[in-house]
């Protein structure tokens, strides 16, 4: 399947809102799938460039695995929580992404804390590339009129509630009213200029925290005037699939530490939480209402509830290192959003020569003879592709 089949809802609306993008879409990953069949580990040039501009962030989000309370970056030295792309590094990856013309995304961290965020975005439109920023929302006040004028075709934002249970959650009092501020802005900056983009994301979490106040995001969302809403599972594992995940870092000579920041206990309702979201989505609203991954009741209950040996893993097979490139801080090419394995550094190769290089090969190859890692289980790419 291009798509599969739990998908396809979220396919159709994406095609209506954004039918040339959509398209591109549809072709790349055809590609990819005839790669992934027949290419031996090689693939295709990426669909999407999600590059992280900065491990810094301003929030300390209870349930994040970079920053939160298990979270991993925080144990970092300085000097790598500091490290990023110059504005040099990164008009030369810009120049040379836009000869095969990939999806970008932005993300930290908190991107907007990198001070060359905004000119890459306008950078990024100058060479006709779809660009998305993934945001915690905490600066957009600030920054609105010039997200607005960059030419950003969509603006993630995280938002796990109304405004005490989101400041509870993030860790910052009066948070909420600022990112509502800034997302206003950004709606009347596109009525006053007849804009339709950036188009609004929500993104909401779901967590032990929030999941029985889901159907308040619905009010929010009308509220702050967003295009669309989607209820994100949860990212979480067991100690024992880390474990089993080792044995598979070993075999690539890496060590995936990032892992560690969401070994914890979900604390979720799979059958409440289920019954929750059908209620929310059986309604029509103004925008686009979903939830991802999109399970049934039984997958719910798997996803949620299941140890180390999960009937989900049998269901499909991770495409995504043959479709999606990971650019971090220091300029390491990477295959996951949280592995430490390496393909090359864009510092010292172009993006091109490092896509198909022997390591990028070897990772694919391990992954397809295996059709998911353990620690894939739970990652919302496995479920995208």
């Amino acid at each position: 399947m291009i798509f599969p089949l739990r998908n396809l809802h979220r396919w159709f609306y994406k095609s209506l809102r954004q039918p040339k993008y959509a398209l591109k879409v549809l072709f790349r990953r055809s590609k990819a799938n005839l790669f992934y069949i027949f290419a031996q580990g090689k693939s295709s040039l990426p669909e999407a460039i999600t590059i992280f501009l900065t491990h810094r962030c301003n929030l300390r989000c209870k349930m994040c695995g970079q920053w939160g309370e298990l979270g991993v970056t925080g144990r970092q030295d300085t000097a790598s929580i500091h490290e990023e792309l110059s504005w040099q590094q990164l008009n030369s990856l810009v120049e040379e992404c836009a000869i095969f013309h990939p999806n970008i995304t932005l993300f930290g961290g908190e991107p907007l804390l990198h001070p060359h965020c905004l000119k890459l975005i306008q950078l990024i439109k100058t060479k006709s590339m779809h660009c998305l920023i993934i945001t915690n929302g905490s600066l957009l006040d600030e920054y609105a009129e010039r997200l607005v004028e960059s030419g950003l075709d969509e603006l993630n934002v995280s938002l796990d509630g109304p405004a005490k249970l989101h400041d509870s959650i993030r860790g910052q009092e009066g948070l909420f009213d600022r990112i509502s501020q800034g997302l206003l802005k950004v709606f009347e900056l596109k009525k006053k200029t007849g804009q339709r983009r950036p188009l609004v994301n929500l993104q909401c979490t779901i967590t032990r925290y929030n999941y029985q106040y889901l159907e308040e995001m619905i009010k929010v969302a009308g509220e702050l005037k967003a295009d669309s809403l989607t209820f994100h599972n949860l990212i979480f594992m067991e100690k024992e699939r880390l474990k089993k995940q080792e044995e598979i870092d070993r075999q690539l000579g890496c060590v995936s530490k990032d892992w560690e920041g969401f070994v914890f206990e979900s604390g979720i309702d799979p059958q409440y939480l289920y019954s929750k979201m059908k209620e929310i989505t059986s309604k029509s609203y103004p925008f686009g209402v979903d939830l991802y991954p999109n399970f049934s009741l039984k997958e719910l209950r798997q996803y949620y509830l299941s140890g180390v040996e999960n009937p989900l893993e049998k269901k499909g097979r991770c495409l995504s290192p043959w479709l999606v490139g990971y650019i971090f801080p220091d300029g390491s090419l990477r295959p996951c959003l949280n592995s430490t394995f390496i393909f090359g550094n864009i510092k010292k190769a172009p993006l091109r020569q490092i896509w198909n290089n022997q390591e990028a090969i070897r990772f694919r190859r391990l992954l397809k003879s295996r059709r998911i890692f353990p620690v894939c289980l739970r990652c919302s790419e496995f479920y995208r592709y």
